[in-house]
């Protein structure tokens, strides 16, 4: 009688154990070489060959670092899109998927500006300080809403902070239209006082220092502190966090108050430091990119620095080249996802290892 063996698999996947430094580090290199590759690939084939492979690298830095405005507009996209993913940081290491930061800094800045339009008269700085007061205010109790439910009632935080970001577009829809509807254009003029002062001669100059504090500010927090230890706890297992005493409840809704009032922070710099209004797109997508820009950095908010830097390198590099060429808007936003998704792609080798076995190999 013959006794059936289990054919081997000629590949299989195994979960690493542990991987140095080194080598993380380097299939992390190899991962943004090979993104780079791709998104010359990708620009080749949209443009048909109207500019060749190496111009497409040099435009790319030209249209991220020509100028001293370009380097200057490539800082603010950096520290911009760096304020959101720190923001949410301390949710996605408590295991809370908030997907809401884009509806959170949007009614931060939604509520700087009903600051400037109920009190235009106060002084600049006790406005600025009122502004930034009810912008955090207004993104914690943004964030807060969702962590509660969640807390409660085990509510599905990603559908609802998303569902948050609707509500809060059509808060902002509002009122632009009641507050311009005398012009009937439905766009905000742009606001005459609630502006932070210039720096390095221009307007976000504070923005970009606030937002390296907080960066450093909350690294320490999650790293040192007894609050960031708690996070770290309920995120790998909330029924152990309960074992050893913590008030996982507690700690979900203070996290997400921290998380929200951040966001609120940014709308309030995006209002007071960039654009002096708000508008319903003011965020412009942002928030989501900020997922990946902290996944990138394994929630580190100092390695966010990095990865916020590269993709808005990305985004500006690529613009430069959709212009150059008449491309329309979108064609930088395919060549940034194709090379975002290479990116994240790296991390499952990171986690995981391929085995051939020879010996099925051999057999076959």
């Amino acid at each position: 009688m013959k006794v059936k063996t289990a054919k081997e698999p000629m590949i299989r996947i195994a979960k690493r154990t542990e991987l140095s430094t080194g080598l993380s580090m380097g299939i992390r290199v190899g991962s943004i070489v090979i993104a780079l590759l791709a998104c010359g690939l990708v620009l080749l084939l949209i443009t048909n060959g109207k500019i060749s492979f190496g111009d497409i690298y040099s435009q790319m830095l030209e249209g991220a670092f020509g100028t001293a405005r370009r380097i200057k507009i490539t800082v603010r996209d950096t520290c911009a899109l760096l304020c959101l993913a720190v923001a949410l940081a301390p949710a996605f290491k408590m295991r809370f998927w908030n997907i809401g930061a884009e509806g959170q800094a949007l009614v931060g800045a939604l509520a700087s500006c009903i600051v400037v339009k109920l009190c235009p008269d106060l002084p600049v700085a006790l406005l600025l300080l009122v502004m930034f007061i009810a912008s955090v205010v207004a993104g914690a109790l943004w964030g807060v809403i969702p962590g509660y439910f969640k807390a409660k009632i085990k509510a599905n935080e990603t559908l609802f902070t998303l569902m948050m970001n609707y509500v809060a577009i059509q808060l902002v829809k509002f009122f632009v239209v009641l507050w311009e509807k005398q012009k009937g254009a439905g766009v905000m003029s742009t606001l005459t006082t609630g502006k932070l002062p210039q720096l390095f001669g221009v307007d976000y100059g504070w923005s970009i220092v606030i937002i390296l504090v907080i960066t450093v500010l909350s690294y320490v927090y999650m790293k040192y502190s007894k609050q960031g230890y708690e996070i770290a706890v309920v995120g790998e297992s909330e029924n152990t966090a309960r074992y050893i005493g913590i008030n996982v409840n507690k700690v979900i809704v203070r996290t997400m108050a921290i998380s929200g009032a951040l966001c609120g922070l940014a709308g309030f710099l995006l209002v007071s430091g960039t654009h002096h209004l708000v508008k319903s797109d003011i965020v412009g997508g942002n928030g989501f990119t900020a997922i990946i820009v902290a996944w990138l950095a394994k929630l580190n908010p100092l390695t966010m620095i990095l990865t916020s830097f590269f993709v808005s390198f990305l985004d500006i590099g690529t613009a430069k080249i959709a212009s150059s060429c008449n491309l329309n808007d979108f064609a930088s936003d395919v060549v940034v996802g194709v090379a975002l998704f290479i990116i994240l792609a790296s991390e499952f080798f990171i986690n995981y290892r391929v085995i051939f076995n020879k010996r099925a190999k051999e057999g076959k």
